[in-house]
């Protein structure tokens, strides 16, 4: 464990004493346990290829325990009376914690996934502005009257669902973790969740910390493990709800499991988002966004810009620029201030991307920066531009999950919009320009669920966020994630 740290060139005292406390353990009702049948899994530090921690493998019969645990705390009184107000001071405590741990929170995470330290910072600090909002709205979870006559009263009101599932992946682990458990709590679900296998840690040692603050136990259960242990929760009858963030291919699985036992499902899935990048942009900030576009972690997220869309009357200033940029881009360790391509999480994620590029040269593509390994230490791909490219190769039609891009002209906001639109998926666009009718007229035409204007990559907790097409079903943050938590009473009453 230390080798993985000294070759990061990071000591951070918590992070190193959580790493060296032994094996982790399943958190379930309050209590750290060994998974039944003594399996474990390594967490491997994809920036050194490193073992960080041996991790429990938790089986059906543990997360059998996880919903028995969580069903308890769901029914006791405890929770299930809670005042509103009461559970508003709870998530500001929550709140409270992640700011006070963000330098441990984050180098862990950058340690487990390899995102860059800076970036994980933020990530870190601004959950915290999460919890809050959603802090704020546990007063707020409103019905409805209607008016009858003089003896008697129709009203709705809004109940949490009970047990819920919480599936994440691993590129942002402390992110996706507070998405869905913020608004789980403030509706006041209880919750069985499960980190990507890939990056278990920063779910774990939150766990401690939110346990350490207070929160009652059995009310948030954490089971550690591969597919099948997903695939337990998603077939468990005493889960009432999913909610997944992760592959196009296990969302359609988790719908049609689900379905057997009438789940709620909420399901943010993959992306093949455009950049598009018309002849009036602002070039000094439209081009170093798009390079960011699909650079940002090592190219490892769903809203990457990874089909760059440019108008044919400055293709080729544009393409040169952007190839010129990410071929002197620095590739190294999350910790590294210079750095700005960090690991890929895994070998086998490793070998899928340089399976993509082989795929994109068989196509016809040419590989006009990158298209290979970098280093033998850890996982590092080079960022990729692929030039010569037309919408229908695969390279531009699949998510590739990699800092790999395509780049490609369009003549006219017509056939920009029908290029944009030309995949499956419907996650998320850039638009590049000034001209805000043109502006409007994209961002009303794109199928996608969240559009960035002159910007890219900005969230807030107030906004939802999720997408068209197979990209998702449902959303999350904003007030749609109170509706995603709960479900709808309707009382008829007469005197």
């Amino acid at each position: 464990m230390s080798e993985a740290l000294e070759a990061n060139r990071i000591q951070h005292p918590l992070v190193e004493t959580y790493l060296k406390s032994g094996a982790k353990k399943l958190f379930i009702g309050g209590q750290w346990i060994d998974g039944e049948g003594g399996r474990t899994f390594d967490s491997i530090d994809p920036a050194t290829g490193q073992t960080l921690a041996t991790v429990a493998h938790g089986s059906a019969a543990d997360v059998d325990k996880a919903v028995a645990a969580a069903r308890k705390a769901f029914d006791n009184p405890a929770w299930r009376t809670m005042s509103p107000h009461e559970r508003t001071r709870l998530l500001l405590k929550l709140a409270d914690v992640l700011e006070a741990n963000v330098e441990e929170l984050a180098t862990l995470q950058s340690h487990d996934m390899g995102l860059m330290y800076p970036f994980s910072q933020y990530m870190v600090a601004s959950m915290a502005d999460v919890m809050r909002y959603y802090a704020g709205w546990t007063t707020k979870i409103f019905g409805n009257t209607f008016p009858q006559d003089g003896n008697g009263i129709f009203y709705t009101k809004r109940e949490p669902l009970g047990v819920v599932g919480a599936i994440i992946p691993w590129n942002g682990p402390i992110l996706a973790a507070v998405w869905k458990i913020a608004p789980a709590l403030a509706c006041g679900n209880t919750i069985v969740f499960k980190p990507a296998e890939q990056a278990p840690l920063v779910p774990l040692r939150l766990a401690e910390l939110f346990e350490e603050a207070g929160l009652p136990e059995g009310v948030l259960n954490i089971v550690t493990g591969d597919g099948a242990t997903g695939a337990a929760m998603v077939a468990h009858p005493g889960i009432a709800k999913i909610s997944f963030t992760g592959s196009v291919e296990t969302g359609q699985r988790i719908i049609a499991e689900g379905a057997k036992t009438m789940k709620k499902v909420t399901v943010e899935l993959g992306g093949k988002s455009p950049t598009i990048i018309f002849p009036d942009a602002d070039m000094a900030r439209a081009i170093p966004t798009a390079v960011m576009g699909f650079t940002s972690g090592a190219g490892q997220g769903c809203v990457c810009g990874t089909r760059i869309l440019v108008h044919e009357s400055v293709y080729d200033d544009v393409a040169s620029q952007i190839a010129a940029a990410v071929q002197d881009m620095k590739i190294g360790s999350p910790f590294d201030a210079d750095t700005q391509i960090t690991p890929i999480i895994s070998r086998e994620q490793l070998d899928k991307i340089n399976n993509y590029v082989d795929i994109g040269r068989k196509e016809g593509a040419t590989i006009a920066t990158g298209g290979e390994t970098y280093g033998d230490k850890g996982f590092f791909m080079k960022p990729t531009l692929m030039t010569g490219v037309t919408n229908d190769m695969r390279v531009m039609q699949e998510e590739i999950f990699g800092p790999v891009a395509g780049i490609l002209p369009f003549k006219d906001t017509e056939e920009a919009i029908r290029l944009a639109n030309d995949v499956t998926y419907g996650l998320s666009a850039s638009i590049w320009t000034d001209n805000l009718t043109n502006a409007q007229i994209v961002s009303d035409s794109v199928q996608a669920g969240m559009v960035w204007v002159n910007t890219i990559f900005e969230f807030d907790p107030m906004v939802p966020f999720g997408g068209y097409k197979q990209s998702g079903m449902g959303r999350e943050l904003g007030p749609d994630s109170l509706e995603a938590f709960t479900q709808t009473k309707t009382v008829m009453l007469r005197h």
